[in-house]
């Protein structure tokens, strides 16, 4: 059974810096689209950023220049660096990847909270 487990949120300051991490497991045999999204509350989920298979990255206007997202396909692991932490950067962030098993579906973890104090 596949899943994808995060890991590295937490309480930061503003202007500080977190790493999130997130890891697929399972019978796996490839893994298209990686990436994470966010959920503040009372909002709805918004994708953060992005990287294809082939290593193209897709951000959101307002985490660019802050957020980078990387990947280590033989790991099938990606990370979310996150500098510059804003108070409205604080939400719900939650894993998403296309894996390949079987047939092609979407996963998604079960999120991990970050919290950045003003």
């Amino acid at each position: 059974q596949v899943q994808l487990v995060e890991s590295g949120g937490g309480l930061v300051q503003a202007g500080g810096s977190l790493r999130l991490s997130c890891a697929a497991s399972g019978i796996i045999f490839s893994i298209n689209t990686m990436g994470w999204y966010r959920q503040a509350p009372g909002k709805q989920r918004e994708l953060v950023a992005a990287m294809s298979s082939g290593g193209t990255t897709t951000y959101a206007d307002s985490v660019k220049g802050r957020f980078t997202i990387s990947r280590a396909n033989a790991k099938n692991t990606v990370h979310l660096h996150m500098n510059s932490l804003k108070p409205e950067d604080t939400a719900v962030y939650y894993c998403n990847a296309d894996i390949v098993t079987t047939t092609v579906r979407e996963y998604w973890g079960e999120g991990t909270l970050v919290t950045v104090s003003s």
